[in-house]
C-alpha cells in the first residue's frame, strides 16, 4: 500500500503528466456531460421505455454501449465517435489497397494532414447518413410517442444537423485529447461511453441474481462466481493483447573510431494479435448489414435478420467466429510486412541465427507469424462470442457485454496503452515504475485509423 501511494505522489509530481491527467479528466466530463442533454422537440420524460428497448435489444445496445448510453437517451451525442471511426477505418484500408493514397501516406507529415482531412469530410457523410438512420428510428414506437408534436415539422433537419455538429464535436475532443491529454483521444472516448455502463449493469446483474432464487446466499455465490469468471477472462485478455513470439537476431561487430557496437543479441518481437480489435469490428459491421434492412423494426424481424441480431444463437457464433478468424489472417497481411522487416535487418547488418539474409530471412518471419497469428485468431474469435455463452448460461445482456468481445477488449487495450505511457513518464523522470515486476507492455494503439 506504501507503494501505491507513493507511486500516486509521483505521478502527481510531474507537472507535465498531472496537466495531462487534468486535461484528460475535464475533456472526458464534457463529453460525459454532452452524453444527457437531450435533441430538442423530445420529451425525456416519456423515453424510459423505449431505452429500455434500445439497451437490450442485439445491435442497438452495443450502438448503446459505445455511445455511453446516448444512443437510447436520444442525446445530441447519440452517434458518438462511430462516424469518424467508420471513416478513419475505410481511409486506413484505402491507404493499403490505392496506391495513389500510399504515395500520399508516404509525403510525411503533409500526407498525413491530407488523410486526416479527407477523413473528416468523410466523417460527415458518413454522420448524415447515420443520422438519417436514426431519425428514422426515432419515429419508431416507443420514441414516436415522446415527440413534440408542435415541433414535428422541423425535427428531421434539426436532429439531422445536431446529430453531426455532436458527432463533429466529440471528433474534436478526442483530437484535443490526443494533442494535450493523456492517451489516444479517440480510444480514451469510447472506453469511457463503455465503462459508464458497467456500474448499472453490475447493479442489474446483482439484483437478478439475487431475487431470481429463492436462497439469498445461493445468488449471491453466484453472483460472486461470476465476477471470479471475468477476472480470468480479462487476464487471459492481457496475456492476448501482450503477448509476443521473440525471434533472436544478431548483429555484426563493427569498430566505430576506438570502440566496438554490435556483436550483442536482441529481439525481434512479434505480436500475437498484431491486427489488435480491428478483426471483430470488422466482422460486426459484416454481421450488422442484415439487420440495417430492418433497422427501425427488429422485432418483427425474421429469419437472417433475426439469427444476427441475437448473439446467442448458434448460427450468429459459427459465422461471426469464421468471419473474425478471416479478418484476423486479412489484416495481418495488410498490415505485416515481412520483406520490409528483412531488408531493415539487413540495412543495420543484424541477421536471424542460422537463415540467411534477404528473401530466406522475410519467408522465416512470415512462417512464424503465420504459425502464430491462428491460435491468437482463435483466442480472438472465442472472446468475441463469449458474451453470446454468457447469455446462454443466464448473465443479463447488459453485463454479458463485458465478459468479451469489443467492449472488454477495447478496455484491456487503452488501459494498458495509458498505463504504458504513464510509466514511460516515470522512467524518464528517474522514478520507479508502476509495477516493480516487469514493464506494462503497450499494445497497437487504438488510434483515429486502427479503431
Amino acid at each position: 500500500m506504501k507503494k501505491l501511494v507513493q507511486t500516486f505522489k509521483n505521478i502527481w509530481s510531474i507537472e507535465e503528466l498531472r496537466n495531462k491527467i487534468v486535461v484528460t479528466l475535464l475533456f472526458v466530463l464534457i463529453y460525459r456531460f454532452g452524453t444527457h442533454i437531450v435533441l430538442p422537440g423530445i420529451d425525456p420524460n416519456l423515453i424510459e421505455a423505449a431505452q429500455k428497448s434500445a439497451k437490450s435489444n442485439g445491435i442497438l445496445g452495443l450502438f448503446d454501449t459505445f455511445a455511453g448510453g446516448a444512443f437510447s437517451q436520444a442525446s445530441i451525442l447519440a452517434l458518438g465517435i462511430m462516424p469518424y471511426i467508420s471513416a478513419s477505418i475505410f481511409m486506413q484500408l484505402m491507404t493499403i489497397l490505392v496506391p495513389q493514397l500510399q504515395k500520399v501516406q508516404k509525403e510525411g507529415d503533409s500526407g498525413r494532414k491530407k488523410i486526416n482531412q479527407w477523413t473528416r469530410y468523410l466523417t460527415v457523410v458518413v454522420t448524415m447518413f447515420q443520422a438519417g438512420a436514426y431519425v428514422s428510428y426515432l419515429n419508431s414506437p416507443g420514441y414516436a410517442e415522446a415527440l413534440i408534436p408542435a415541433f414535428k415539422p422541423y425535427f428531421f433537419a434539426s436532429t439531422i444537423l445536431l446529430l453531426s455538429a455532436g458527432t463533429l464535436f466529440v471528433m474534436w475532443l478526442g483530437e484535443k485529447i490526443q494533442d494535450k491529454g493523456l492517451g489516444n483521444g479517440t480510444s480514451i472516448i469510447i472506453m469511457v461511453g463503455i465503462l459508464a455502463r458497467l456500474p448499472q449493469s453490475i447493479a442489474q446483474e446483482f439484483s437478478s441474481k439475487v431475487g431470481a432464487n429463492d436462497a439469498f446466499i445461493r445468488g449471491i455465490l453466484v453472483f460472486a462466481f461470476e465476477a471470479v469468471f471475468l477476472v480470468l477472462i480479462i487476464i487471459a485478455l492481457i496475456a492476448l493483447v501482450q503477448g509476443v513470439r521473440k525471434i533472436p537476431v544478431n548483429y555484426a561487430k563493427q569498430i566505430v573510431g576506438n570502440r566496438q557496437v554490435g556483436g550483442a543479441r536482441q529481439f525481434l518481437p512479434l505480436k500475437v494479435n498484431s491486427a489488435g480489435v480491428m478483426p471483430i469490428i470488422f466482422a460486426q459491421a459484416i454481421m450488422f448489414l442484415p439487420t440495417l434492412f430492418s433497422f427501425t423494426n427488429l422485432d418483427s424481424a425474421k429469419g437472417i435478420v433475426r439469427i444476427f441480431n441475437d448473439h446467442s444463437n448458434g448460427w450468429y457464433m459459427l459465422i461471426y467466429s469464421i468471419m473474425v478468424i478471416g479478418f484476423t489472417f486479412l489484416y495481418t497481411a495488410l498490415i505485416f510486412n515481412p520483406k520490409q522487416m528483412s531488408e531493415d535487418l539487413k540495412r543495420n547488418n543484424g541477421f536471424i541465427p542460422g537463415v540467411k539474409p534477404g528473401q530466406p530471412t522475410a519467408d522465416y518471419i512470415g512462417a512464424i507469424m503465420d504459425r502464430i497469428t491462428l491460435p491468437g485468431a482463435v483466442f480472438l474469435a472465442l472472446v468475441g462470442i463469449l458474451p453470446g455463452f454468457a447469455q446462454m448460461l443466464g448473465v443479463t445482456q447488459g453485463f454479458s457485454t463485458f465478459f468479451g468481445g469489443t467492449s472488454l477488449l477495447i478496455m484491456v487495450g487503452v488501459v494498458l496503452d495509458t498505463l504504458q505511457q504513464i510509466e514511460t513518464h516515470l522512467l524518464m523522470r528517474q522514478y520507479d515504475g508502476l509495477m516493480t515486476g516487469g514493464r506494462v507492455q503497450g499494445r497497437q494503439a487504438l488510434q483515429t485509423a486502427s479503431y
